[in-house]
């Protein structure tokens, strides 16, 4: 199987990560509110499986994260396991109690 490049874009407008390979989109989506950052849905078509799509949007919405100064609640299971795989990103976990 052959990897097709792709990059990962910041689509404030839809609040979502994208990245665009070929025809097909991949993403991630949030929802910010105040100081956090809801992440609630990531989807990469199943032909695209298995190429790092996902994993490289979480990666950038993460980063943009840290440098907005937002704490993250992971709603969507992909980047809660992504989260816990990558410590690195644990300080960025949203209390339970914040908003």
């Amino acid at each position: 199987m052959s990897t097709q490049p792709h990059t990962v874009t910041h689509n404030p407008g839809a609040s979502r990560f994208e990245a665009m390979v070929g025809t097909q989109l991949a993403l991630c989506e949030y929802h910010r509110s105040a100081a956090v950052v809801t992440f609630t849905h990531t989807e990469v078509p199943s032909a695209l499986e298995g190429q790092g799509i996902a994993g490289a949007m979480v990666k950038a919405a993460l980063a943009w994260s840290r440098e907005q100064g937002l704490k993250v609640r992971p709603q969507c299971s992909y980047v809660a396991l992504y989260m816990q795989r990558h410590s690195e990103t644990l300080d960025l976990m949203a209390p339970q109690s914040q908003s």
